[in-house]
């Protein structure tokens, strides 16, 4: 009898094997086998989210998981939530090979995105509620809904970022995130002017600085090394002044449609772009392009060098007032946000009476044509005018005389945007050995730019005069986007996290964490980034 049963065991154990194999390779192609990870708890985002309810059962995107728009609050709402869900859908469709339909049908299932959350979500908040039902994203207007998907992005495995088809599955963990940002300015520059960046690199730096919720791009389109926007009653600003670059080369400069598609571009992520002229220093190129804009009728030659303080507008001459009205006039036609820069520092070859006269004339132009002016925070010098603001670049060497002439302009009512050379300048090296960046500022380690706090960082500057932050990339050794990607990650998130999370919730230890997960999202985005000893980025 157990000869003629050892057979029949044997064949019912093979015929189980088989059977139970498709179960095995539906749950590696995106069902929730047993080998799978678990989901990544939903306090594990950069930035930190400002509430986190973890429970419950979580939901997994499937082949059968539609989009579902809430078509409510008139057209002009409808269209901006197809939109986002548009970008939502745009992401997941090729790592998920779904179909991820957009439907404004109701049901119960798949990811729902709606406006008309409550007043405390403000402009820019959402929330997020995951059950194995689906996820629902609600806003009270469109930059809510889009900062929600991002975090729906990084809670997704970060294969979703792969432009191919990849296996999953696709989980998300159950619970509730209600996030709202900290401050309403979160910015990050990028220096167009020492090296030319086209407008496709800019393009991708735009879409690095919306994963994390930066709300800012400032173009520094003017310096002593280039001039890149057309003005086009002084073209040869652009065509000869934007003709080099540091270091020499060809340079280049952006026609106005040009310019028009990066500010499109950027308001599609919900970036406001900030254009910046810098004066009445750093100004090498226009001086170059227009003999009478220099005090003595002669043009000097274009400049390819790094140091700065040489250049001046000539302050006395009307003429430069012709000028200076013109290119800010353009310059607010074609920018739809509310800031334009105006520069202002390092102005070593204008005398400090000069420099006041100038700012206390120019300062009134940007007003005239509707914008409110932003100034590096010499500004602080000159009258300031109601509802203007400076940028704090200042660093621990700079004077307690230049620190507490900012905190005095505060108490006046100018309000600031920090961004302390030795944490949030991000073309500072991190060591010693880092080969691109310069170190006038000191060594700017992922800890140092990631451990302060805006609101207590200047003494004598109340909190509420703080609008937010801001990580300048200067470009003097900077000349492609695989540079400014090794020197923006991994301090970029922590930087976003300053101007988003409540202080309460950060803290460097758990930070190190949750970034050394963002790494292999970067692998498969194609960022190259530099990887600090501090951080214990995965093997392998």
């Amino acid at each position: 009898m157990r000869r003629r049963l050892r057979p029949l065991l044997t064949l019912c154990a093979a015929l189980l094997a088989v059977t139970a194999l498709p179960t095995a390779q539906a749950g590696a192609a995106g069902g929730t086998g047993s080998a799978d990870p678990p989901p990544r708890p939903l306090d594990q985002i950069v930035p930190a989210p400002t509430s986190v309810q973890p429970g419950g059962a979580g939901y997994t995107i499937t082949p059968r998981t539609a989009i579902r728009v809430d078509a409510g609050h008139g057209r002009s709402a409808a269209r901006e939530v197809r939109r986002t869900a548009e970008q939502l859908a745009t992401l997941l469709r090729p790592s998920t090979g779904y179909r991820l339909p957009i439907t404004g049908r109701p049901g119960r299932d798949g990811i729902l995105l709606r406006l008309g959350g409550g007043r405390e979500l403000g402009a820019e908040g959402y929330r997020l509620q995951i059950t194995r039902h689906g996820a629902v994203l609600t806003a009270r207007k469109s930059a809510g809904l889009f900062h929600g998907v991002q975090t729906l992005r990084q809670l997704l495995p970060d294969a979703v970022e792969a432009r191919s088809e990849q296996p999953g599955p696709w989980r998300l963990a159950g619970g509730t995130i209600t996030d709202t940002p900290r401050y309403g300015y979160r910015g990050a520059m990028l220096d167009v002017s020492r090296h030319f960046f086209s407008v496709d690199k800019v393009k991708r730096y735009i879409d690095q600085l919306a994963l994390y919720k930066i709300n800012k791009l400032h173009l520094h389109l003017s310096d002593d090394q280039g001039w890149r926007i057309a003005i086009d009653s002084w073209p040869r600003l652009a065509t000869y002044g934007g003709s080099t670059q540091a270091g020499g080369g060809p340079g280049g400069y952006y026609t106005k449609d040009d310019y028009r598609e990066i500010i499109r571009y950027a308001a599609d992520r919900h970036l406001t772009v900030v254009p910046e002229i810098d004066m009445p220093g750093h100004t090498n190129a226009a001086l170059a392009s227009y003999a009478e804009l220099n005090c003595d009728g002669k043009a000097p030659p274009l400049y390819t060098g790094t140091e700065v303080g040489f250049s001046s507008l000539c302050v006395p001459l009307d003429r430069t007032y012709d000028f200076v009205d013109d290119v800010i006039r353009e310059l607010a036609a074609m920018t739809p946000g509310p800031y334009l820069h105006i520069g202002g520092d390092e102005a070593h070859s204008t005398s400090h009476e000069d420099y006041v006269a100038f700012m206390n004339r120019v300062q009134p132009v940007v007003a005239k044509y509707g914008k409110t002016a932003i100034g590096w925070h010499q500004i602080t010098a000159a009258e300031p005018v109601e509802g203007n603001i400076a940028q704090y670049w200042g660093y621990d060497e700079t004077g307690a005389d230049e620190r507490a002439q900012v905190a005095a302009a505060t108490r006046k009512g100018t309000k600031l945007v920090l961004s302390p050379a030795d944490r949030a300048y991000l073309d500072m090296k991190y060591d010693e050995d880092t080969p691109l960046g310069l170190s006038w500022a000191g060594y700017v380690s992922v800890e140092r730019s990631y451990d302060w706090d805006p609101a207590t960082y200047l003494d004598g500057v109340s909190e509420d005069a703080v609008l937010g932050v801001e990580a300048p990339m200067w470009s003097e050794t900077l000349s492609t986007s695989p540079q400014v990607e090794y020197m923006a990650f991994p301090r970029l998130p922590g930087l976003a996290e300053a101007g988003w999370s409540a202080q309460s919730t950060r803290d460097w230890d758990s930070y190190r964490d949750r970034l050394a997960q963002q790494a292999p999202r970067w692998d498969h985005l194609g960022i190259d980034y530099y990887k600090a000893p501090q951080i214990p980025w995965p093997q392998g």
